[in-house]
């Protein structure tokens, strides 16, 4: 059941772009955007769906965050803004459906990915900060797992979204994190998590 629109009545990357470094500043959220950016656009190319569409609802789906970031406004202040610029209706209720406490189901294949791909990609990029390298590249699977397990690390993390976010792909836990984490290794350079190599 993909999209009726695609990225016909949305506006470039560069102009998306804009949008967002206009509303955050925070490098931590700009790498977050840029993650599920690229989560998003590797998922839109494994069920075929729009690589572009997919990949600007992962780039823009937190940036009222940093100037708004309580449940009363976000994202609900930054659908308002999308909605002025002219983004399509889809596109403005897939944001707001990541948030669960927004009161909109997720019901498209891009809403569901989104939720599963937002809190993973910022699990991961704490796995990876604390790695020696401070490289994506020498995260694992397992150790992603036992971490999760760990409450103390990367505690604002909600371990559940990520276990319901992998369920409501219809993808095993597992292969849900190593999807994402090679989607993410993909944009490491970008992330600032390449490590001392590059």
């Amino acid at each position: 059941m993909g999209e009726p629109h695609g990225a016909a009545d949305l506006p470039t990357r560069e102009r998306a772009w804009s949008l967002l470094t206009e509303y955050t500043e925070k490098p931590g959220l700009l790498g977050h955007a840029l993650a599920v950016e690229a989560a998003m656009r590797a998922y839109a190319r494994r069920f075929g769906e729009d690589e572009h569409a997919w990949g600007l609802l992962g780039l823009l789906h937190d940036f009222d965050y940093e100037r708004w970031p309580t449940p009363a406004d976000h994202p609900f202040r930054g659908v308002e803004i999308l909605e002025r610029q002219g983004y399509p209706a889809w596109f403005r209720r897939a944001i707001l459906s990541h948030a669960s406490y927004s009161g909109v189901p997720r019901e498209s294949a891009a809403e569901r990915a989104l939720f599963a791909c937002d809190e993973l990609c910022g699990f991961l990029t704490a796995c990876a900060l604390v790695t020696p390298e401070r490289s994506l590249r020498s995260v694992r699977v397992p150790s992603v797992r036992k971490k999760m397990k760990a409450k103390a690390f990367a505690a604002s993390v909600n371990r559940q979204d990520i276990e319901d976010g992998a369920a409501s792909l219809e993808l095993p836990l597992d292969e849900h994190i190593a999807f994402v984490l090679e989607a993410l290794c993909g944009v490491a350079e970008e992330l600032g998590l390449a490590g001392s190599s590059g």
